[in-house]
């Protein structure tokens, strides 16, 4: 790596190198450095094998990044996020760009990526607004130099609120466009399960009342919610049953026909295998 970057030479920034604690190393998604850059000219930075993630925002200025063996141009308003230790360059051109950035990780961060990725997450994007990175972005870097003794919680705290927005700015259902020209408004279905999951539904039922091809349903439903039919439908089920566990004296076979499920072999298998115990077992757990 280039140790000019951090000579003042081609770059001044702003930042802080934090070490978080053992316990929140072990369990938290946590910090690794924060900061604002700004270009005094233009220079490339490259990177890999970093057990690390960055996400970083375009304040001013351009520039490019190679990643995943594609190539972006940055601007002004856009948004990075990138699994460090996949191969990564990222050059600032004359138009002298500010970046403000975080580099984190934690134990799950590889399968939050990944779900990021599944669900058409991109390495780089122009989100609505900047306003809840910089915001985030800052707090952030403002935790990391404080000396409150939870910052720890903090931090992870802020650097899920970052996740968070970068999932829904990144691959929102609204802004997804369906890949047939023909359109379906599936949040008509949505509502209509919300109301009648407690019926005996099935996908056939589904594809007959609204029109659509079963197959393809159960392909932009999880394009658009992120789940299938089936388990969207399951879901809700399976929580109206732990209120019922909970909150009645119904045995666990009525329960399973309350939720749509007649039969109740079937009813326990699944409760189990999403809440891993069975139906008695929670509700024992949960009684008062």
């Amino acid at each position: 790596m280039d140790t000019s970057l951090f000579t003042g030479n081609l770059v001044e920034s702003q930042r802080i190198l934090y070490t978080p604690s053992a316990f929140a190393k072990t369990n938290l998604i946590h910090l690794q450095e924060a900061g604002t850059l700004r270009a005094k000219k233009p220079h490339e930075s490259r990177r890999e094998n970093l057990a690390s993630y960055l996400c970083f925002i375009v304040l001013e200025g351009s520039g490019s990044l190679t990643y995943e063996g594609a190539s972006y141009t940055l601007r002004a308003g856009d948004c990075v996020f990138l699994d460090c230790k996949k191969p990564y360059r990222h050059c600032c051109s004359d138009d002298l760009w500010t970046l403000k950035w975080a580099h984190f990780y934690g134990p799950n961060m590889g399968a939050v990526y990944e779900k990021y990725v599944q669900r058409g997450g991109c390495a780089c994007f122009h989100p609505k607004s900047l306003g809840p990175y910089d915001r985030i972005l800052s707090c952030l870097y403002d935790t990391a130099a404080s000396s409150d003794y939870v910052r720890d919680m903090k931090i992870f705290e802020q650097l899920a609120a970052l996740l968070s927005q970068l999932m829904e700015d990144s691959w929102n259902p609204a802004r997804r466009q369906p890949r047939s020209p023909q359109k379906y408004d599936l949040q008509k279905i949505k509502d209509y399960l919300d109301l009648h999951y407690t019926e005996q539904l099935k996908l056939d039922q589904l594809s007959e009342r609204f029109f659509i091809n079963k197959f393809y349903l159960t392909r932009i439903f999880k394009e658009q919610f992120g789940v299938p039919v089936n388990a969207y439908l399951l879901s809700l089920r399976i929580t109206h049953a732990k209120q019922l566990l909970r909150f009645s004296s119904l045995s666990v076979e009525k329960i399973g026909l309350e939720c749509g499920m007649k039969d109740a072999n079937y009813f326990s298998r699944m409760f189990k295998k999403i809440e891993g115990v069975s139906p008695g077992e929670y509700r024992r757990q949960w009684q008062p």
